[in-house]
């Protein structure tokens, strides 16, 4: 027994030894050169990653179980306090956001998939940090959007500099849901930070639409992200085989799925709806074909990167690479990039550090960063 105990006790204490940035790739992108390096690395995915403090991430895994890193030694500890979840096929604990005005002790917000009789339900919530555990966890909206199925909870949260929250919702792999206003699936929701329905939404005034709803028709968005600079809200989305989508978010605007797509079948060579295009229907600023598979969304408006300023960055699954696009004064996407490549990793996670780094998280475990490559 005592050797077992040991063991296991030295299994935990390599679970969380501090890895050293090992640098795994260099490169340009618009004259600014840059490496990647691990930061840190564990089981499972890990899925939304947010800054509590300059050197301190809070990082998600859709398994279920939330970590510490400290971003300068890589050291991992454990925070309790998270609910269960409903971890199966897509579904799980999810992303991980602050506000602007964030201090140590504020509000930290969540979004998971609850489980709900048997079946999963996309869900905001919110807690404080108190040491290594979540304290005082509130569930500020459980969506309506269960179905039988184990695909499509979306979710990513973003704020405006107005108070308000946003979170996207999958349509849960119910196509019909994408056109129905009477539940939460297929949506953009907005609420006020402790999760109220603002008076001025656009389906605050109907009897057959949910009020939090702030744009409909959409597939499964699994990245969200505010230009406090422009004041634009940008959504990324998964579409079928083909037809992954960047849309420009208006209050009750309708993006068209499943009536409207660039997306085929999985199943063959035909259309996805009645076509690409349909009045009352936005189009996207940009779609691709074939599908790099969008997992996460940032606008990047740090200073370590002067020539990035208001691009578009997105992580990639299916394709493995991080995906720049460059936005016009107009919103219009005139130019793509497409970063790392060669790196290998399903990118899942993305999020801008204090001094302006991007900090990348993979399917196979990982937190990497992309640092400026200064000359020695």
């Amino acid at each position: 027994m005592r050797f077992c105990y040991l063991l296991v006790s030295w299994l935990a204490l390599l679970a969380v030894t501090p890895t050293s940035a090992q640098v795994l790739v260099t490169g340009n992108s618009a004259g600014q050169p840059y490496i990647v390096e691990q930061v840190s690395s564990g089981p499972g995915v890990p899925w939304g990653m947010a800054f509590i403090a300059p050197h301190q991430l809070l990082v998600t895994r859709r398994a279920g179980d939330i970590v510490l890193v400290d971003t300068q030694s890589g050291q991992q500890r454990s925070i309790a306090g998270a609910p269960p979840v409903y971890a199966s096929g897509q579904g799980g604990l999810l992303d991980v956001a602050v506000a602007p005005d964030f201090s140590p002790g504020g509000w930290i917000y969540f979004t998971y998939s609850k489980p709900v009789d048997g079946q999963g339900a996309t869900t905001l919530a919110r807690a404080r940090l108190d040491s290594d555990r979540l304290v005082q966890w509130q569930e500020l909206l459980v969506t309506r959007s269960r179905s039988d199925t184990s695909r499509h909870f979306g979710s990513r949260i973003a704020f405006d500099e107005a108070g308000f929250i946003f979170f996207t919702v999958g349509d849960r792999g119910v196509r019909p849901n994408g056109q129905d206003l009477a539940n939460h699936a297929g949506t953009v929701l907005r609420l006020t930070l402790d999760g109220q329905v603002p008076a001025d939404n656009p389906f605050t005034g109907r009897s057959d639409a949910r009020h939090e709803i702030w744009s409909y028709g959409h597939r499964n968005p699994q990245g969200i992200a505010y230009d406090f600079s422009s004041k634009r809200l940008w959504v990324i989305e998964h579409g079928p085989r083909g037809g992954d989508e960047i849309n420009l978010i208006q209050p009750g605007n309708n993006y068209g799925w499943p009536v409207i797509s660039y997306g085929k079948e999985y199943w063959g060579p035909i259309a996805v709806g009645e076509g690409t295009a349909r009045p009352g229907m936005e189009q996207p600023v940009k779609y691709y074909d074939p599908s790099i598979a969008p997992g996460s969304l940032i606008v990047y408006r740090g200073k370590a990167f002067p020539k990035w300023q208001g691009n578009l960055f997105a992580g990639a699954l299916k394709l493995q690479h991080l995906n720049r696009v460059v936005i016009d004064g107009q919103g219009r996407a005139v130019e793509e990039e497409r970063l790392l490549e060669g790196l290998g990793e399903r990118i899942r996670g993305l999020v801008e550090s204090p001094e302006g780094w991007i900090y990348l998280s993979t399917d196979s475990g990982r937190v990497l960063r992309l640092r400026p490559d200064e000359p020695s």
